[in-house]
């Protein structure tokens, strides 16, 4: 008989990587697919760091590394912090994951418990209110629509705090919106967070440097909160790094001692090849990140044009990650032949079936209007892609 524990039967599995298998699928039955549900850069990862992990190898860093990470890798993530960021931190309050994702988890198990509150702003990545039921917390969401440009306001945050609340959760730049919150912006829901102390700020920042705006904000410049932010970020998104599987936390020392001991417990320290790499990425030339950040801006603005074209689809356009969030509702309800369009999930199916292009539904990032499109592909690809997109839409009715 099949027992499994309510940890993982109260757990959705994940739509994203759903969606890509299913693409996957497709594609081995010798279907043209284009996936553009997949949060990943198509870049291959830089030369230098490359090199940096040919040498590790070389050099017999083939033994298990410290559970926060290597100090060199910790000293260059303070470096990286105080250079770009202009944040201070020892390297005492940095532990290295096997990326930003358990870097998340961490927190989230080491400070949420049964009964406390974490608001997660909707749209969300699909994996925070997955980590909060795992840390047995209660996800509180806020919802923030395309009209707010998906980000949410000092008065709804302030509305949405009770006596339990124990984290904030801020993703910026937005998976899966783009959206980017201001200094201005940032400053108002730090006023908020000032007026209750018992409240830690998690914020990914993991798509920091895929920004069109300028400068990177950061909450945790703000000193009257600043003992109380989490800064999570990685080398995935900005170096082409998904696969290395290397994130970090930027933490008050309490809470780095916390993911040291649990990360201990259960994963020890990340691979010791990622990390020499991910040192020569925090570290080196940092060229590489301004290329990529400009191929992004092109495609983005080149997405952004065609899909405003397609009628009934309502869009914003991001500021940051590499992600459209179109709202496709105006085609529920819509019919080709036998199929009808009930909700984004059918949308998506349809579109991968019928247009043979991976989306992605919005009900998992608690959007259920939108669908999710990455555009970490080609030009010519996403021209390709919206196309077809397009013509699958025309033909409901």
């Amino acid at each position: 008989m099949e027992q499994l524990s309510e940890r993982l039967n109260c757990l959705s599995p994940s739509e994203t990587l759903a969606m890509s298998q299913k693409s996957n699928e497709l594609k081995a039955q010798g279907i043209d697919v284009i996936n553009l549900s997949v949060g990943e850069p198509d870049f291959y990862t830089p030369d230098h760091i490359k090199e940096a992990a040919k040498q590790a190898i070389d050099d017999n860093f083939s033994f298990y590394s410290p559970v926060p990470g290597y100090a060199d890798l910790r000293k260059a993530i303070v470096g990286k912090l105080r250079r770009e960021n202009n944040l201070e931190y020892a390297p005492e309050q940095i532990i290295v994951s096997n990326g930003a994702k358990q870097s998340i988890c961490n927190v989230l198990l080491s400070i949420v418990g049964a009964g406390d509150e974490v608001i997660v702003p909707a749209p969300y990545w699909v994996s925070y209110v997955e980590m909060v039921k795992l840390a047995e917390g209660t996800n509180v969401i806020i919802e923030a629509g395309i009209e707010q440009d998906f980000k949410i306001s000092p008065a709804q945050l302030e509305a949405a705090i009770t006596p339990k609340t124990k984290v904030l959760i801020l993703c910026s730049p937005s998976n899966p919106t783009g959206s980017v919150y201001s200094q201005e912006e940032l400053s108002g829901l730090a006023s908020v967070i000032a007026l209750h102390p018992q409240i830690i700020v998690i914020a990914d920042e993991i798509y920091e440097h895929i920004n069109y705006v300028g400068q990177h904000a950061s909450i945790a410049r703000f000193e009257a909160i600043r003992d109380r932010v989490v800064v999570v970020n990685g080398v995935s998104k900005a170096y082409a790094m998904t696969g290395w599987r290397i994130g970090f936390i930027a933490a008050p020392l309490w809470i780095a001692k916390a993911c040291n001991k649990l990360q201990g417990q259960y994963t020890s320290g990340p691979s010791s090849i990622a990390q020499k790499a991910s040192t020569a990425a925090f570290a080196g030339d940092q060229t590489c990140v301004e290329q990529m950040r400009t191929a992004f801006l092109r495609r983005r603005d080149l997405i952004v044009g065609l899909v405003k074209d397609i009628p009934g689809v309502e869009l914003n356009v991001p500021q940051g990650a590499f992600y459209v969030f179109p709202k496709v509702s105006s085609y529920f309800g819509k019919a080709a032949g036998s199929r009808t369009i009930a909700n984004a999930a059918d949308l998506a199916m349809y579109l991968l079936e019928v247009g043979h292009v991976a989306a992605v539904g919005g009900a998992a990032f608690g959007a259920p209007e939108h669908i999710r499109l990455s555009y970490a592909t080609s030009d010519d690809m996403i021209v390709e892609a919206i196309r077809r997109i397009r013509e699958a839409l025309i033909a409901l009715s």
